[in-house]
């Protein structure tokens, strides 16, 4: 399958946590950290994130410096990446802040059609898999739209489902100086869990930012 370069960032507490047991966004990252982030978001094709966020966080993913818009603006780009939300079921809310021109909606065939239509007026829609999103196809059909480099940004779920299907070629793992704690909170990779065959990872490099460090990883193929 040809498709983007993908790779996941994410923060997440000394203990793993990328929110509390409330399911709503903790702040882990710091100053240097964020700007980081606003990097990579410049540097990518497209930004990507589960509904799940979406529900928790409303997040706007779009690149918050003047000076980063302005060099995608003089490369000839949209001044931010496209957006793309996993949607199987349709659930993205009409307000969500992520709609509007440059977002990109991906759901399943079995997602409510009165909801399809409703969201089409926000954003373009691409159904693909009949249950679930296909990701595979997903990222078959955005690579023909030219989209070459895809940053995920959660959730758990999400990234979960990415790397049992292999489809992750690094991951950016910002680790704060804080503790969340809480059996039900959110780690960097929920879903089903690995019961044997554990994917391994190649530790490519290790900073200090602010009071924590940024983790760059590769899985082992």
């Amino acid at each position: 399958m040809t498709r983007p370069f993908i790779f996941i960032n994410s923060a997440m507490s000394a203990d793993g946590k990328i929110s509390s047991t409330l399911h709503r966004q903790v702040r882990i990252s710091g100053k240097e950290d964020l700007a980081r982030v606003d990097l990579l978001r410049a540097e990518s094709d497209a930004i990507m994130v589960g509904v799940g966020t979406v529900l928790a966080d409303d997040p706007g993913l779009r690149v918050k410096s003047r000076e980063l818009r302005d060099a995608r603006r003089k490369k000839g780009q949209q001044e931010d990446p496209l957006r793309i939300i996993a949607d199987s079921r349709a659930r993205t809310p009409p307000s969500a802040r992520l709609l509007g021109p440059g977002c990109l909606l991906a759901a399943a065939a079995s997602a409510p059609q009165d909801r399809l239509e409703e969201l089409s007026s926000k954003c373009e829609i691409i159904v693909c898999g009949k249950d679930q999103v296909d990701l595979e196809e997903l990222f078959s059909r955005l690579y023909e739209m030219g989209i070459r480099r895809i940053m995920v940004e959660g959730g758990a779920t999400l990234n979960w489902s990415l790397l049992k299907l292999g489809l992750v070629d690094e991951l950016y793992v910002y680790v704060g100086a804080m503790l969340i704690g809480g059996e039900k909170a959110p780690t960097l990779v929920d879903g089903q869990g690995f019961k044997e065959h554990f994917p391994k990872l190649t530790l490519c490099s290790v900073q200090q930012l602010d009071e924590g460090v940024i983790l760059r990883w590769k899985p082992k193929t």
